[in-house]
């Protein structure tokens, strides 16, 4: 039996001059674009549990319209984003067409299982390494059902299988993705990420995290690491065990992370001694109006905001590199957000920036309540959650308000200047912290 694993990639905005600036401006959807042409962890996992006897292979499938012959199979299992969920939809129609079964699992399949199951014949709602070799069993013996469900169960990361990362062709990517847990301890409205799968934040042990990096590199000698984390540092006691493990395995790495980060000298220096390139932080808003009710537990980021500059200095002091993250729309957001967040790149010498639309995914709280209150433009269209595309009514400005403003920022932030201005900075910041560090060290030389 062959069972073919296709994962749906390349997202790309609806937005014609979002698209023209991508093209002269690489930054504006930079972070985007590294997303999109990550392999899919989760089909490599699955295959990582697939019995032996099971002849697998994977595929990556950018534009459906440019996909001639259908990967062969007996089983297609697809995953895909919200965005690009309808050409996972016309590809599992094609392949239903010819008498090929179909499986589809992940976020949107999760929270829409009735919407998918139009268009595939069986769907895995929540974590798929609950489901899949129950799945896999009863394919075998044609007993294949319409819906896998977890049914409240959690899955043990200490039982997490060795994802099949020699199944690709290594040479496609410049960065392969390991996890290190799942979930996150904060709930902010817009997050369609891990906590829609699973509901409590869980760690794999770290041996189980040296030995994928150790297999990538059997495969690909000097590779660069992705955390596929929510929100790596929560466990702090945690995340220092794991960064003495990843120091002796001499490998760059990135991840995302929370301002917190930077409240732990120590952690600091260990990231800096285990290789962290740079850290995504989800900054949200420079301002107290935007970032208000964006954490629905304890607004947490609000509380957090005074602190916002001093932490980006301290981080990149330990020479790693902080992208922080915005996002354009949120509620207490007026026209002049675009400039403020434009002055606090600045002033804090940030040494990337991403900025994105405040975007509603199926299934998190900003969509109920915005379905709610009647501001979705057009509900149902999936493809248009690109982060990129404009398809809520912001509070306090027009849709072409957002739109102008969002291109118009992006032209500023990544312009040459801009990011040239940012470089040095973030040199300047690496090098005072290196310096201030080297002061601070005891003098032995006159000990006894």
């Amino acid at each position: 039996m062959k069972i073919a694993l296709i994962a749906m990639s390349g997202v790309r905005a609806c937005n014609e001059e979002l698209t023209r600036l991508g093209l002269t401006l690489p930054g504006f959807v930079e972070r985007s674009k590294v997303i999109a042409s990550l392999p899919s962890l989760s089909l490599l996992t699955l295959a990582g549990m697939t019995p032996e006897s099971v002849d697998l292979s994977y595929h990556e499938i950018a534009d459906i319209h440019a996909v001639g012959e259908l990967p062969p199979c007996d089983l297609a299992a697809i995953s895909t984003y919200t965005a690009q969920v309808k050409d996972a939809y016309a590809l599992a129609d094609r392949y239903r067409s010819i008498g090929v079964p179909t499986v589809i699992g992940g976020l949107h399949a999760t929270v829409l299982p009735d919407e998918a199951l139009q268009h595939v014949d069986t769907v895995v709602v929540g974590e798929g390494d609950l489901s899949w070799i129950r799945l896999v069993d009863d394919f075998i013996h044609g007993k294949l059902q319409r819906i896998y469900a977890s049914n409240g169960q959690e899955f043990d990361l200490t039982k997490a299988p060795m994802p099949r990362f020699d199944l690709l062709d290594i040479g496609k990517y410049n960065r392969l993705t390991v996890q290190t847990h799942r979930g996150c301890p904060w709930r902010c409205e817009f997050c369609a990420s891990s906590i829609l799968l699973t509901r409590h934040y869980k760690l794999k042990p770290v041996e189980k995290v040296s030995a994928e990096i150790q297999a990538i590199k059997r495969i690909w000698p000097h590779p660069f690491i992705e955390f596929a984390d929510d929100n790596t540092f929560v466990n702090k006691a945690r995340s220092k065990e794991l960064m003495r493990a990843l120091a002796k395995e001499d490998v760059p790495w990135f991840t995302e992370t929370d301002v917190s980060v930077a409240d732990d000298e120590e952690l600091l220096t260990l990231m800096e001694d285990s290789g962290c390139a740079e850290v995504l932080i989800g900054l949200e808003s420079p301002t107290a109006s935007g970032l208000h009710g964006v954490e629905l537990r304890k607004n947490w980021k609000l509380r957090r905001l005074d602190t916002y500059k001093a932490a980006i200095e301290r981080i990149q002091s330990h020479g790693i590199a902080v992208n922080g993250c915005f996002v354009l729309g949120l509620d207490g957001d007026t026209p002049e957000v675009f400039g403020a967040i434009k002055d606090f790149v600045s002033e804090t010498g940030l040494f990337n920036v991403q900025i994105t639309v405040e975007t509603a995914f199926p299934g998190t709280p900003l969509y109920s309540r915005l379905e709610r209150e009647g501001r979705l433009i057009e509900p149902g269209a999936w493809e248009k959650c690109t982060l990129f595309d404009v398809n809520i009514r912001p509070s306090q400005m027009s849709v072409t308000e957002l739109e102008k403003g969002l291109i118009q920022l992006g032209q500023e932030l990544y312009s040459e200047e801009a990011r040239k201005a940012r470089i040095r900075a973030f040199r300047h910041h690496a090098r005072e912290g290196r310096r201030g560090r080297h002061e601070q060290e005891p003098n032995h030389a006159h000990t006894t």
